[in-house]
């Protein structure tokens, strides 16, 4: 995750798309977590000028899918990421089906790695996750489960429970993954997306740290082992 902090969060963001290429990560989500929808879309422009190594996504707070399909599109980009794709929330606004579908056509090339029940929102009363995730595998190739906030471990009972009602579609750990826990919860899901543990002291607003990066990657490169994924 690229979160656009700093006094010059498009100069940071693109020493961090480079650690990110040099160590070996698969992919970085551009996201104006700290930094600007502006600055989303200038880190974008450059990035697509350098012809990046990574798959790269974007994601724009609060899920703003109406913004992020055309960004992704103009930019080059091959996904993008969404706080949720289903369920009612009492503190978020309720997707608008209908639109968002029209929107998924029309940008038919870029996937969509979306939650549901994520960090941040709590569900209405008498929700569903089971009715909420099986509504969700149908609006996002990937879905997303996080805990209670970024940077806090998604507990892995949670975890458990998205894989037994996804089965085979794609599941991401979307918060608190570590070099501590990464073995356990990447024998389950699919990938991740980090942020914060590659950060001085796991500070969204710090710059990454290369030591870090590397120790998360050497226990997915043990993970794919034991997986048979290669490398």
């Amino acid at each position: 995750m690229i979160h656009l902090a700093g006094t010059a969060p498009v100069k940071r963001a693109l020493e961090e798309i480079s650690l990110f290429e040099e160590e070996g990560i698969d992919g970085a989500i551009i996201e104006n977590y700290h930094g600007s929808i502006e600055n989303v879309l200038d880190t974008l422009e450059e990035t697509k000028k350098r012809g990046p190594k990574l798959v790269i996504g974007v994601n724009i707070l609060p899920n703003q899918f109406e913004l992020a399909f055309p960004v992704a599109h103009d930019s080059g980009a091959d996904f993008i990421q969404l706080d949720y794709v289903a369920g009612t929330y009492n503190n978020g606004r309720r997707l608008n089906v209908p639109e968002y579908t029209a929107e998924k056509e029309k940008y038919s090339d870029i996937f969509v790695l979306g939650g549901v029940w994520p960090k941040y929102y709590q569900p209405v009363k008498n929700s569903n996750l089971e009715i909420d995730l099986l509504e969700g595998m149908t609006r996002a190739e990937a879905i997303v489960v996080t805990g209670a906030g970024t940077g806090q471990e998604t507990p892995i009972g949670k975890i458990h429970y998205f894989r037994s009602v996804l089965g085979d579609h794609p599941l991401i750990i979307g918060a608190g993954l570590t070099p501590e826990n990464g073995y356990e919860q990447l024998s389950i899901a699919d990938g991740a997306i980090v942020g914060s543990c590659l950060k001085t002291n796991s500070r969204t607003e710090n710059p990454i740290e290369r030591t870090r990066v590397r120790e998360l990657i050497s226990v997915v490169k043990e993970v794919r082992r034991y997986r048979g994924i290669n490398q």
